[in-house]
């Protein structure tokens, strides 16, 4: 197999502790020539949704001669199955709990899968609750380095790999219903309505709507972007991620509207 230049590294680990840095040590002892690229390692503790989201979004537009390494684990130490997948010309690594299959999706979805059983690829002792040190990053380095990855284990059916639920849309008449997927620093709210899906239901820039939630209507201007507003003005916009997002300009939209990841809301034409 051949090497690869990059390897990618997304996980809910934090900045403020020793676990991304022992990674990195440890992929760079295995596979020296390998370059990582930090995703983010701020995804919310457990929060495999938004790493989900976080990940699909991001996947576009890391090197394609790549190993993605996304940890997000809160079943560690359980049964769970740490895996490989075979993404085209790319290779995935991380725990079998969904999180990277929508990622997976986003390139064309998953040719085959791998357990990490090995344990030549492996640390020689296994933690109970660090198994990013021990289980992945040694996989992904080892597969940067050239291993292929049916050399790690069985093969795992790919209809068994484990799927969470895709975010809550749909469009009735003049209505849509969509989930806020992403809450970030700034209180902005991206849901899970993009341009497309939104302009089949009649919704383009220029369109006036109005946001239903916890019982209150607003109305909303679909723009392009936060200076079409006054400042401390609510809008809608679809973003750089091509997701139809609430926000309001210098604002809060999580604040305003009382609405956080995970939440389901309501758009209507108006």
């Amino acid at each position: 197999m051949s090497r690869k230049k990059w390897i990618t590294f997304l996980t809910d680990y934090g900045l403020e502790n020793k676990f991304v840095g022992i990674c990195h040590g440890v992929m760079a002892r295995i596979a020296p020539d390998a370059r990582v690229i930090d995703v983010t390692h701020l995804v919310p503790r457990g929060d495999l949704g938004h790493g989900a989201e976080i990940f699909r979004q991001a996947v576009p537009y890391l090197p394609e001669d790549a190993v993605h390494l996304t940890v997000v684990d809160p079943g560690v130490g359980t049964p769970r199955k740490p895996v490989a997948l075979v993404v085209g010309d790319r290779f995935f690594v991380g725990p079998d709990n969904g999180m990277m299959l929508r990622a997976a999706e986003e390139l064309g979805g998953v040719d085959a899968a791998y357990a990490l059983d090995d344990p030549g690829f492996r640390l020689g002792t296994i933690s109970n609750t660090f198994h990013g040190r021990d289980i992945f990053a040694p996989a992904a380095a080892h597969l940067a380095a050239g291993v292929a990855p049916e050399e790690f284990g069985p093969a795992v059916p790919v209809d068994e790999l484990i799927r969470i639920p895709d975010p809550v849309r749909r469009n009735e008449g003049d209505t849509f219903y969509a989930e806020v997927v992403v809450e970030d620093r700034f209180g902005n709210l991206q849901t899970s309505l993009d341009s497309g899906f939104l302009e089949s239901g009649g919704a383009t820039v220029g369109t006036k709507l109005e946001l239903i939630s916890n019982g209150e209507t607003y109305p909303i201007p679909f723009v392009h972007t936060f200076g079409s507003v006054a400042e401390g003005e609510a809008l809608a916009h679809i973003d750089s991620a091509d997701r139809l997002a609430v926000a309001v300009n210098l604002g809060s939209a999580a604040n305003k509207f009382s609405l956080h990841e995970g939440d389901a809301l309501t758009l209507r034409l108006s």
